[in-house]
Parts: C-alpha cells; structure tokens; sequence
C-alpha cells in the first residue's frame, strides 16, 4: 500500500515525500529526520547489503521523515493518484532500564506526590498508528501508552492533510490537527528516530510534549525546503494548560531551510526558525477582609492587641505577555568508506518568556523578561554490522538574567542545565535496536546543605530494547 502521502511533511533537513519511511524503521542514517535530541542521527549513507541482517538498513530503503519527524509507510512506487483506498497499521515498543541514577532517591516528591526513585524498569513507548489515504486527501491518528506516570494511553497525534501533487515532493501541503510543532530540527523528531535517548533540554523546556493543535503549510522546491503553522501555543506537554488555549492570540511558527550535496560524499543541511505568540498569566479572584488572631504572648486568650484585620484585595484580570523564539541548524554528513556515515550536527536557540515545560516562564509573576539560551552538538559514527557510536553536548539556560538575593545584594549566577551523553546502539534490520547511553549531567539550579545556590550532578545509565513493526 502507498504511504500516506499527507503523512510526509518536508524535511528542512531535505526530506522527500517519495522516499517514505516506515514507522517500524527509525534508522540513524536519515538526514531528514536528526534523531530527537542528539542532533546526530547518520545521513546519507551508501545503500547497506540487505543480507546482511547486522547492518542498519540503507539510507534509500529507510529514510525519510520530512523534517517534522512523523513515520509513515513507505509509498508503492508503482500506485497512481486516482487509485483506490489504502490503510496502513504500524508500531513500535520500547523499554527501557535504568541500573544507576545519581539523582535517584528512595522518597516521594513533596510537591507531586511522585515517586523519586529513577531506579527500575519501565514501559517508554507502546506505540499504535493507523493512516488512511485517497487522491490527494489523507488521515492519520496515532495512540501512545507508557508508564511514566503509572500506566496510561494517550492520544499522541490526530490529523487530516491534502498535498498536491499526489506523485513525488509536493509543493503544497495542508495539514489541521494535533500536529508536530514546525520549530528546529530536534523537536520535531521522533522517538523511533532517535540515536540518543531523549530530546534536547530544550526542546523539553520550549515545545513540551512536541504536538500542538493548529494548521500547517509545507512545501519543497528543489533545494528549499519551508513549514509555516498556525498553532494554539499549549504543547500537550506543558503544565498550565495542554492542548487548550486560554487566550485568542495564536502561535506563528515555522521553518526554512535547505539541503544540497556539494560533493559526492557530503552532504549539508541547514535552516532558521522562528516563533512569535502571546503567553498567559492567569488573574485572581477577589478576596474578603479576614481577622488574624497571633497569640504574641502565648497564654492562649484573645487579647485585642493580638488582633488584626487584613483587608481584602480586588480581583485582578488575566493578562498575557509576549514570547517568542529564535532557531539555526546546521548539519554535515560525510561517508566514510569502509564505515559508513560520519555525522556532525549543531542546533542554536535564543527564547524569552517561552519555557512552557520545565521552569514555566510568567513575566508578569516575576516582574521581568525571562530569556532562555540553549544549544547543542553532537557526532555520531556509523560502524559495520549494524553499530552507531556518538556523543552529545546539550545546556540549557532557562533563565540567562538569573540572580540570588544574598542579603541585601542580588548576585547573579549561572542557572544552565547541561549534559556530556556518550551512545551505542546496535541494530537487526529494520526490526530491533538495543541501545545504551550514559549522561553527565550538572544542574546549577541546585541548593547545598546551607541554601546557597550549587550545582548538583545527576549521572546515569540509560538501557533500551526496541521492535518495530
């Protein structure tokens, strides 16, 4: 059956609709699709003998995602526009074991109630899609169950998409839904395609959950690649308000980029993005004047000196703020004779008021601005019979103006949050992937046994097993 041809969103990263990529296949070599987070999945690598069962599968075979991500059957070359129905089901499981966390801790978290203990085993993506297609229209709905909150399924992605033209990269394409947020490379990458475990800082922070309700156009033309949506601007992932809108600005968010092959073995991906929506702070209600009673001296009567009246204070209305967001990659892929893919990968973003994630940012609560600053690089290094190796530099800085009040003086300090991640994976067709990582991580939001402010370290091993199918 074909793909889903509303399925494939352009790549920035030069994807093409024609290519396809199956949900189950999630190679480290797709250029288009950098693997969430590690910004270092292999590209372009040289067709991989597909008798041997220990080799990734070939760059032709597996790629692509169109920049946004998504996984979707590879289309039958031989079908036409006017042909009939298709449907496709796909899916993938991952598990994961975490033998040694730093931060891990045998107590529950005071303000959630959350288990601290990283410890254990745990389910990571039970992963269902379902696509449809006719002529240029196509639907797609995709489910998700894991464990991270104790057991639990969820929507994951739900969309309707006409493109045209129906053969080959289309020009144009419309999407509505709950849709991948078109901002960078990592956020819109997934699970399936990553080489490291987990997104980037980052886009853990700023497009928590990485779906968002809106509409998109995308499109390529030769090298040029572009994603252009209208989104509510609440990530499902984020605290205050997933997947609803509180307020009627909406979020305008996009991507341009290109991709080219100046040399035999090299190819070169790069793009900018950018962000420009509305935040929201909400208003209090209005309170009542109530009577304090502190019992100064301790005798337990009420003396009328202990007695005092706090007035109440007038409701205040809800309010928002503006945020916006600023993004460059960069990408290189070289094939190394005798190995395979030699990928190098880098990824730049400035923000202010839009940590939606981690440390909710809500100028109006602090009286400022806040800016957020993160990057990354990663090399990752195809190796024969189905291994990748790589290593990854991620820091995000929530708050770049951040300061502690230390008597009567405030003092700035370094709010960042990095991490040091070293990769293995090895992989049987298109079918199973066993990965490893381990992550140096130091947070300097931490405090120390006196309440000063102190960087924390939080290493740990990271284990997954992984089917496709």
């Amino acid at each position: 059956m074909r793909c889903v041809g509303a399925l494939i969103l352009l790549s920035a990263l030069g994807a093409r609709a024609d290519d396809g990529l199956a949900l189950g296949a999630g190679t480290d070599d797709a250029l288009a699709a950098p693997d969430a987070g590690e910004l270092g999945a292999a590209a372009g690598s040289p067709p991989a003998d597909e008798s041997d069962p220990g080799r990734a599968p070939s760059d032709e075979a597996v790629r692509r995602t169109s920049g946004r991500g998504r996984a979707c059957p590879e289309p039958d070359a031989g079908a036409g526009p006017l042909d009939g129905f298709s449907f496709r089901v796909s899916g993938y499981a991952q598990v994961d074991a975490t033998p040694y966390s730093q931060a891990s801790l045998d107590e529950l978290n005071p303000s959630t109630g959350q288990p601290l203990n990283e410890l254990g085993v745990s389910l990571r993506h039970l992963h269902l899609a379902v696509s449809a297609s006719r002529w240029i229209f196509s639907g797609a709905a995709e489910a998700d169950a894991n464990s991270a909150l104790g057991l639990g399924v969820r929507l994951y992605s739900a969309e309707l998409s006409a493109r045209w033209p129906t053969e080959g990269p289309p020009l144009a394409q419309v999407r509505a839904g709950l849709l991948r947020i078109p901002f960078g490379v990592d956020a819109q990458t997934e699970a399936l395609q990553r080489t490291f475990f987990e997104p980037l800082t980052m886009s853990v922070a700023l497009f928590p959950g990485g779906y968002d309700l809106g509409v998109e156009l995308s499109g390529e033309w030769r090298f040029l690649r572009y994603q252009l949506a209208v989104m509510n601007g609440e990530p499902v992932g984020e605290r205050s308000f997933p997947a609803r809108d509180p307020n009627a600005p909406k979020d305008l968010v996009g991507r341009l980029g290109v991709e080219g092959a100046p040399m035999e073995r090299l190819r070169v991906a790069a793009g900018v993005s950018g962000l420009s929506g509305a935040g929201f702070h909400p208003g209090l209600p209005a309170t009542k004047d109530t009577l304090v009673w502190r019992d100064a001296n301790e005798d337990g009567l009420v003396q009328s000196t202990e007695l005092q009246v706090v007035g109440g204070l007038p409701a205040t209305p809800s309010e928002g703020f503006p945020r916006f967001a600023l993004d460059g990659d960069l990408r290189f892929a070289v094939d190394v004779p005798r190995l395979g893919t030699l990928d190098v990968a880098g990824e730049l973003i400035w923000g202010k008021n839009l940590d939606r994630g981690l440390f909710v940012a809500d100028p109006v609560s602090t009286g400022r601005d806040l800016r957020e600053l993160g990057w990354a690089i990663s090399v990752t290094q195809q190796l024969p019979f189905g291994f990748t190796v790589g290593a990854r530099r991620d820091v995000y800085t929530p708050d770049a103006d951040a300061a502690d009040q230390q008597g009567a003086r405030r003092v700035p300090y370094d709010s960042s949050i990095a991490a040091w991640s070293a990769m293995a994976t090895w992989r049987w067709r298109r079918t199973a992937r066993v990965m490893a990582q381990f992550d140096h991580q130091t947070n300097a939001l931490g405090r120390g046994l006196n309440g000063a402010p102190t960087t924390l370290g939080a290493d740990r091993l990271l284990l997954r097993a992984e089917v496709s199918f």
